[in-house]
């Protein structure tokens, strides 16, 4: 998320490794540019990632690693666990994978993130709807 709460991207894996997390931040910043600050959990394979995106040069990220600090984005993630709780447990990983995207994409037309010609009139559901 950016400073104004703003999804910037996510990924889903299976597990927390440097690989997907370096795949993450190239994708997002490819999207939307690099930050001038991170703000991240304790995870040892997020900060791998952003020092080998900063040990390349290019540019200089900030990289905070305090817990208070995340708490923008643990919020955003609780919308997420309160539709899945009730689900108990995904069949599979490509299940996960396509109901939590179906869900963010759900948070991002709330947001007001999705440009859509027109779309300012459709309720979010009508949003959601025509891009199937």
């Amino acid at each position: 998320m950016d400073k104004e709460e703003k999804t910037v991207d996510f990924l889903l894996t299976a597990r927390r490794y440097k690989a997907a997390a370096l795949r993450f931040f190239e994708k997002a910043m490819k999207a939307s540019g690099a930050p001038e600050k991170v703000t991240m959990d304790k995870n040892r394979a997020n900060k791998a990632a952003m020092n080998d995106i900063n040990g390349r040069g290019e540019t200089s990220i900030i990289v905070r690693q305090v817990k208070y600090l995340n708490n923008i984005v643990e919020q955003d993630h609780r919308a997420i666990k309160r539709v899945t709780r009730p689900m108990l447990n995904f069949k599979s990983f490509r299940a996960a994978r396509n109901v939590l995207a179906g869900i963010e994409l759900m948070h991002m037309i709330r947001k007001g993130q999705l440009l859509l010609e027109g779309s300012t009139e459709l309720s979010f559901a009508d949003q959601f709807y025509a891009l199937a």
